[in-house]
């Protein structure tokens, strides 16, 4: 039986793609499952650089016609397996991003799970890892740019028959309108991630700082994904959106009368 093949995606750069690749793949990882993460943000690979691993070969070089796949797949913290890309301007030149589908197919057949950490933006490279996916998981932070451009990455994965199972909404506060953000949505909203600057900033969270609000909310999120992916389960009837209210009741200034706050909307309106 091959392995299940998830995109992890979302239009603006720095809302935490690669983050949840890792987190979500960790998570597995302790799970019981076989986890490759793949850096197919061909501009601005930086998965390597967050686990501190350096590839034997990288992605880059295999899109080249310069390595093979197996020469690729380094150990990463956890038990996890990645294949780092690369940051020149010379490798993402001589990359092709359709070779991309081949290198999944391998890995599709050797692990449970295939997460592919993709790049920003609307580009052919963003578009192929979307059309190779069994599932696309949308990532946005609060910001208006972010929240406009995941739109716009569903609008393309659908235009390519692209199967988006929902987003998450990362860097959550007692604050964030989510309501307001998930009527944008024509997705389901999967689960917030709080903003946790109490977590230490060595990833993966979930292995590195597990007893944190944002470690429990991507193992969480992990345990719905298995359902789906694994299990039969589907969005619509056996998945609510994961959040807990005690994630955001303390540690933020100015959260000193948490049931005024609880009355004006943000993640306690949508939720309570």
């Amino acid at each position: 039986m091959s392995g299940y093949v998830c995109t992890v995606a979302g239009g603006k750069g720095g809302v935490g793609k690669t983050t949840t690749a890792v987190n979500v793949g960790s998570a597995l990882q302790e799970m019981g499952y076989d986890v490759a993460v793949v850096d197919a943000d061909l501009g601005m690979a930086n998965l390597g650089a967050m686990l501190s691993v350096e590839p034997e070969r990288s992605l880059h070089e295999i899109l080249a016609g310069d390595g093979a796949v197996s020469e690729a797949l380094t150990d990463a913290p956890g038990g996890l397996t990645v294949i780092p890309g690369e940051q020149s301007l010379e490798a993402f030149a001589d990359a092709d991003p359709a070779k991309l589908r081949k290198v999944i197919k391998t890995l599709r057949n050797a692990y449970d799970v295939v997460l592919i950490d993709t790049g920003a933006g609307l580009s052919h490279e963003v578009a192929v890892p979307l059309g190779l996916a069994d599932g696309i998981v949308l990532v946005t932070t609060p910001d208006t740019v972010a929240v406009g451009d995941t739109v716009k990455t569903a609008e393309l994965a659908d235009r390519i028959d692209g199967n988006v199972i929902g987003a998450i909404i990362n860097r959550v506060t007692r604050h964030t309108d989510v309501a307001a953000i998930t009527e944008q949505f024509d997705f389901p909203l999967l689960a917030v991630i709080p903003d946790d600057p109490q977590a230490t900033t060595e990833e993966p969270l979930v292995l590195n700082a597990p007893e944190s609000s944002a470690a429990d909310a991507f193992r969480r999120l992990t345990t719905a994904l298995e359902g789906l992916w694994f299990h039969d389960q589907s969005v619509e009837e056996d998945i609510d959106t994961i959040v807990d209210d005690d994630w955001f009741v303390d540690g933020e200034e100015g959260d000193t009368d948490a049931e005024d706050e609880d009355s004006g909307g943000g993640v306690f309106g949508l939720f309570n």
